[in-house]
């Protein structure tokens, strides 16, 4: 199934993969404010928004952390658990009251190992989001950092 990179999980896998992922979901919910992680801590889940908003913060050493993207309804929040070592690249924070559904991380990656067609299908979606990412984050940084008329391009 060919999805665009910034699909939702509902758009991006077949129906079968996906009810097989949400039987693991957990809802939960987080207040305004609430740091879901940080840079270099341990990703070992992530969640997919049911509503609110979310931010994606980057450390830029000697200023304040600079908003990379803010994510919404049916957007996946957080990539680095898939990927060895396992460890958050970005920040995030809630940025309203947001609920979502949570998945256990080791869970996941075992029932992926287990079923090479879903791992696949789950590595394609994250593949998809993780390179939206990467660019919003060099498109944004740009925009923040570089010199006007440096000249960089994308």
């Amino acid at each position: 199934m060919n999805a665009p990179a910034t699909a939702s999980m509902l758009q991006a896998l077949p129906t079968e993969h996906r009810q097989r992922l949400m039987h693991f979901a957990r809802e939960v919910s987080f207040p305004q404010g609430t740091r879901l992680f940080e840079e270099g801590g341990h990703a070992d889940r992530f969640w997919i928004i049911r509503t609110g908003t979310v931010a994606l913060d980057m450390h830029v050493p000697g200023r304040r952390a600079a908003v990379i993207e803010t994510l919404r309804h049916n957007e996946l929040i957080g990539w680095s658990w898939l990927f060895a070592p396992h460890t958050w690249h970005l920040g995030a924070e809630a940025t309203s009251p947001v609920r979502a559904y949570e998945f256990d991380a080791t869970a996941i990656r075992s029932m992926c190992q287990d079923d090479p067609a879903l791992g696949a299908s789950v590595a394609q979606w994250v593949g998809g989001v993780l390179a939206h990412r990467l660019h919003s984050a060099r498109t944004r940084l740009l925009d923040l950092y570089a010199p006007y008329g440096s000249g960089s391009t994308l």
